[in-house]
């Protein structure tokens, strides 16, 4: 098959200047073209599901209706191949990694220099995630404090308190004595969550609501 002589970039972004500047330095490049430039992601989209998608996109994360990130995702859903570069003058970490859980495929910052976006629009077509140094540390630490998300085991609320104070070193009874339960009472609702969480013990029963947080 004959590749493509030229690969197909829109652009999304309010700012005029700029989107001009960016179709002006793409259409100057070899390999590349820009056809196609919107102000918001609500005309891209339309104008895309009538017509052949590109193969990147460079677009601004704060634009006016529909955000970047919401953008990505709507885009993604029926142009799954294309790659999606967004481009920001912050750098703030939680931004960054909305975009890249929606489906972006890199991450610039405004203030990048001419050859810094012709090597990003290389990289993506390549394989890489081009990422300005910075954005990438905060990713890792976004990545280092981000809390799992908890599994669900249809624990009651009664056995999740149960749990917990196990968990908290109580035997059975004195959990039984501190929610005024019968000893009875307490032995089933145990045997109910190591049921549900598939362990057999009251070490096993803790352990795992340590390690995926449940307590």
């Amino acid at each position: 098959m004959k590749a493509k002589e030229n690969l197909n970039v829109w652009i999304i972004e309010d700012n005029e200047d700029f989107r001009t500047s960016l179709v002006s330095l793409i259409n100057s490049l070899g390999g590349f073209i820009c056809n196609k430039s919107f102000e918001t992601c609500e005309t891209a989209i339309n104008v895309m599901k009538d017509s052949q998608p590109p193969d990147i996109i460079l677009s601004d994360i704060e634009l006016p209706g529909v955000s970047g990130i919401e953008g990505i995702k709507i885009i993604k859903s029926f142009a799954p191949d294309t790659n999606i570069v967004m481009l920001t003058v912050h750098d703030e970490h939680d931004k960054v990694f909305e975009a890249i859980k929606a489906g972006a495929s890199g991450y610039l910052l405004k203030t990048a220099t001419d050859e810094e976006i012709v090597e990003s629009l290389h990289q993506v077509m390549n394989g890489g995630a081009p990422i300005n140094a910075r954005i990438a540390r905060s990713v890792i630490e976004m990545f280092r404090t981000i809390t799992h998300e908890k599994k669900e085991y249809g624990l009651s609320e009664r056995e999740e308190q149960i749990l917990d104070l196990l968990v908290k070193g109580l035997v059975k009874h004195q959990i039984g004595e501190k929610i005024f339960l019968s000893p009875h009472t307490i032995d089933f609702h145990v045997r109910s969550i190591y049921k549900k969480l598939q362990v057999h013990s009251r070490q096993g029963a803790v352990a795992k609501a340590v390690r995926e947080n449940l307590v």
